[in-house]
């Protein structure tokens, strides 16, 4: 059974010397910022995650530049049989002798001259094996029609899926793992009941989930202006174009998702007194976290899907903007979508700072939910 500590009340009248509740804010929230950027493995974590981003937008950057297809040899009028084919990069040579000649010394991957016994008016001469990739460009196939085309290329469309989860993901268990572990530290070396005997409960929890809230907004930013960066160093101005208001989105959207689950983080912690009971409380926002990681990959093609997502708000930040990316959202569904998560989070902050701030000070078993919110 779990027992309140000596200092019960968490709402005790506050000393005359103690800081007013914006300066006990912000002096909560320095503190746990200041913590995060003395430890090292945070900011060689932060490196590594803006490297690979980097790293990977401008890969990427770079492949969609080398779109000068198979380079071949093309002997007269065999040129007019590959004109126009994307994917080939002709280069007319004299005679067929001169063809061979750059296939055997490897500078093309084949060679097409004419030929009018062949059915296609053309045959490839390649060294050891025929590219296949040349053979299905040169295969002739019908016309298609599309009654629905896609409004975006089907890969880049499973990328920005990919980028707008994994950014949700990671940023919201790192720093929502951080802030349980701080509370039940804070528990177990008896340091909150210094605490909060000189500012209340919910002055404390707010500088906690405020200064979280700085530090991973402070991540999405940097990952965003890496974005722009890199696809502005690779030249891909149309890209940069269609995810400009997204990424603006997501940003929006993550500040007010993230500060509903930090509250709910922190006082699904405050219900336990020591680190290895943490999972017990928070397993349900980590599932909550993965959901819309695991949904907008599965499903980010699914128009259906993708619309509850966006106004769910626990998977708002990734589906709303992910919807936009594409093109299906009418100018006031963000508008909409964003009150439901404001009203959201308001509420998750109201449950969040009553749970706090009765079980904060309880020491030993698991706080029961119930007990937690009757106080």
């Amino acid at each position: 059974m779990s027992t309140p500590a000596r200092a019960t009340s968490a709402n005790r009248t506050a000393p005359r010397n103690a800081p007013s509740e914006l300066q006990g804010v912000w002096l909560v929230a320095e503190r746990e910022i200041g913590s995060k950027l003395r430890s090292k493995a945070f900011i060689i974590s932060t490196a590594i995650l803006f490297a690979i981003a980097l790293a990977g937008i401008l890969f990427a950057g770079l492949a969609s530049k080398d779109a000068t297809g198979t380079p071949v040899a093309v002997v007269g009028t065999a040129s007019a049989s590959v004109e126009g084919i994307e994917g080939i990069s002709p280069t007319q040579v004299a005679d067929r002798a001169a063809a061979e000649s750059l296939v055997r010394s490897g500078d093309v991957d084949a060679a097409i001259v004419n030929d009018p016994d062949s059915p296609a008016g053309f045959t490839v001469i390649a060294d050891s094996q025929a590219p296949t990739s040349l053979l299905l460009t040169l295969a002739k196939v019908p016309t298609v029609e599309l009654l629905n085309p896609p409004t975006t290329d089907e890969g880049l469309r499973y990328l920005v899926a990919i980028g707008f989860g994994v950014v949700f993901l990671m940023a919201a268990s790192l720093f929502g793992s951080t802030i349980a572990q701080s509370v039940v530290e804070e528990k177990q070396t008896r340091v909150v009941e210094i605490l909060i005997s000189a500012i209340p409960a919910r002055t404390l929890l707010a500088g906690k989930v405020i200064g979280n809230t700085i530090l991973a907004m402070g991540q999405v930013l940097g990952l965003a202006a890496i974005a722009i960066i890199g696809l502005t160093v690779t030249g891909q101005a149309a890209l940069l174009q269609g995810l400009g208001a997204p990424i603006v989105w997501f940003a929006i959207f993550f500040l007010f998702g993230f500060i509903l689950l930090a509250s709910l983080f922190a006082a699904a912690a405050a219900m336990v007194s020591r680190q290895e009971d943490i999972g017990s409380t928070t397993m349900p926002l980590t599932m909550l976290i993965m959901a819309p990681y695991m949904l907008v990959i599965l499903f980010n093609d699914n128009p259906l899907v993708m619309s509850i997502m966006s106004y769910v708000p626990f998977s708002a930040p990734v589906g709303m903007p992910m919807r936009l990316f594409l093109g299906e959202v009418q100018w006031w569904e963000p508008l909409l979508s964003l009150v439901i998560l404001l009203a959201t989070c308001v509420a998750a902050i109201w449950v969040g700072a009553k749970i706090y701030e009765n079980s904060l000070l309880r020491m030993g078993a698991r706080v029961k939910l119930g007990e937690a919110l009757r106080g």
